[in-house]
């Protein structure tokens, strides 16, 4: 079976089909670069432009950065806080002709097909997955249930927004060698194991291809860490996923 998953990203949108019975892209994804300001109706258009370079016509998951309840965006820490309180899942509808569309926050999104594909699968406990990118996103589960919207990313570390200290922007606005970058990412991760005491971190975002280059460099923390297996598609397999759960509500 296949849907379209869309990921919405503060620098970057894409999407492709995904086969759900492999929890993979069934096509190589297509990838518009994030307008600036990422208004709703300047973003809506690219998400409409990745759909459509795939002839789809049937139901659609959408990734969102920030907290979403209900179809409706509610932060919009790296987009455009036009964002806040704007009926997403229907305006991406209307903006695709009508197609039933599913919205979702995009780490919960990457969280939900890391634990049914990816690092997570079969692991009980407290499982927290980070994606580390343009911020820092979050999903928290226990014994494989999701607690949504968890935004950990904005948890305060140092007097400072956590994102703006450990995102991969953050080491690349101030030039971070591999070495600087991880220590910041370990303050981060050993932060929130203080509050959280997860048994397993999965480190996702695209930094996630290059788990070489940082995690053996992480230390003083107990909970094992290891990087995505589905690496930057997990949002995309992830939006696919909500969407058909929604799909199967409905029949």
């Amino acid at each position: 079976m296949q849907i379209f998953g869309v990921d919405i990203g503060g620098s970057g949108i894409k999407g492709a089909p995904v086969d759900l019975e492999r929890g993979d892209l069934a096509h190589e994804r297509h990838k518009v670069l994030t307008p600036q300001p990422a208004t709703p109706e300047g973003v809506a258009g690219c998400v409409v432009e990745v759909v459509r370079n795939f002839h789809w016509d049937g139901p659609v998951g959408v990734t969102f950065p920030g907290v979403v309840t209900g179809g409706v965006t509610r932060t919009a820490a790296n987009m455009d806080k036009s964002w806040i309180g704007v009926d997403s899942a229907a305006l991406l509808s209307r903006e695709l002709g009508g197609l039933p569309v599913t919205v979702l926050n995009d780490a919960d999104a990457a969280g939900i097909a890391e634990m049914t594909y990816g690092a997570g699968r079969g692991r009980e406990g407290t499982v927290l997955l980070l994606t580390l990118g343009t911020g820092i996103g979050s999903a928290l589960f226990t014994d494989g249930q999701l607690v949504p919207n968890s935004e950990l990313g904005h948890l305060e570390l140092r007097g400072h927004d956590a994102e703006t200290r450990a995102s991969v922007k953050a080491k690349e606005d101030h030039d971070l060698t591999w070495e600087r970058w991880a220590h910041r990412v370990q303050r981060y991760l050993q932060h929130v194991e203080m509050l959280f005491s997860p048994d397993l971190f999965i480190i996702g975002g695209g930094v996630s291809r290059k788990p070489e280059k940082f995690l053996p460099l992480i230390e003083g923390v107990r909970a094992e860490i290891v990087p995505a297996k589905l690496q930057n598609n997990a949002g995309i397999v992830g939006a696919a996923m909500a969407a058909k759960a929604v799909k199967a509500e409905k029949h």
